[in-house]
């Protein structure tokens, strides 16, 4: 069983994800990031950057890796794809809902 801490940004996390179409959360190794974002969000869709065949995926496909979301979407360990981010600004651009991650 996962122990969930209390944390001071829930209400400003909370806050931006209903305004912005994209929040992204940085913090130490080890801090609970992944935790809390899977604890608030919890009909999200979760992805794991983590795991090589997922990183492939994301690496060798973005559009087809983010089409592969019905809709709102946690990626963790999203550095492990730096190229990533351009594809996610494109179709956020594409899309224009507050509150959509995609």
């Amino acid at each position: 069983m996962v122990q969930y801490i209390e944390r001071a940004i829930i209400g400003k996390l909370l806050d931006v994800a209903s305004k912005f179409p994209v929040v992204f959360l940085t913090g130490p190794r080890q801090s609970g990031k992944s935790t809390l974002l899977k604890t608030l969000f919890q009909n999200f869709e979760y992805v794991n950057l983590e795991e090589k065949d997922t990183r492939d995926f994301a690496l060798g496909d973005p559009r087809g890796f983010l089409d592969s979301f019905k809709d709102r979407v946690i990626i963790d360990e999203a550095q492990r794809a730096p190229d990533l981010f351009s594809y996610i600004q494109a179709k956020v651009d594409d899309l224009q809902t507050p509150g959509k991650r995609r």
